[in-house]
């Protein structure tokens, strides 16, 4: 079963460098070892995983499609090259 990516670049890297890291300072400050600790451990590893690998199984049980046009048809991270000067 291939697994279509559902997430654009922008929201990527929001849960790459926002969204996970704050999780883990959370993590830290309530103390590791505590039921919000783990539940902040669990949290920013599964956002570091879904934008890793650019597939959130949650926006597909919604319909949910953050991608561009231009991402879905180019692949990611490449645009199409214009005219040169």
């Amino acid at each position: 079963m291939k697994l279509a990516k559902n997430m654009g670049v922008l929201e990527r890297r929001l849960r790459a460098f926002v969204a996970a890291p704050i999780l883990i300072v959370v993590a830290i400050l309530v103390g590791p070892g505590s039921v919000g600790g783990i539940v902040a451990w669990v949290v920013a590893g599964i956002m570091l995983a879904t934008s890793a690998v650019g597939y959130c199984p949650l926006w597909t049980v919604f319909h949910v499609n953050t991608r561009s046009t231009r991402d879905r048809s180019g692949g990611e991270g490449t645009a199409p090259l214009g005219p040169i000067g």
